[in-house]
């Protein structure tokens, strides 16, 4: 079994800064692209930002130059350290993250439960 458990959300005041973190636990072989996703009330789940293995990363162009994803393979976790939030970040925020179980298995993807952000004006 695999489980992505996010931490850090929360309330915090226009202009201010979060750190969302997000640990991968259980059976796994390798883990490839990671990936912050959020969806806002009444609407669609959105892409926030992706790193793969190798570090390379893709923004949605409403975060960038005030997110900035990152990853530590040796502790199985992503982060997404967040600047000069906006009223319209308010989101739950979630993981997800291409693994492998074993050797032999396919790629899957698994998401965390979330986690609340709240921007308030």
């Amino acid at each position: 079994q695999v489980q992505l458990v996010e931490s850090g959300g929360g309330l915090v005041q226009a202009g201010g800064s979060l750190r969302l973190s997000c640990v991968a636990f259980g059976t796994i072989f390798s883990i490839y692209d990671m990936g912050w996703y959020r969806q806002a009330p009444g609407k669609q789940r959105e892409l926030v930002a992706i790193i793969t293995r190798d570090g390379d990363t893709l923004y949605a162009d409403s975060v960038k130059g005030r997110f900035t994803i990152s990853r530590d393979n040796a502790k199985d976790t992503v982060y997404l350290q967040m600047k000069s939030l906006k009223p319209e970040d308010t989101a739950v925020y979630s993981c997800k993250a291409e693994i492998k179980r074993r050797g032999w298995d396919v790629r899957a993807d698994y998401w965390g439960q979330g986690t609340q952000v709240t921007v308030s004006s």
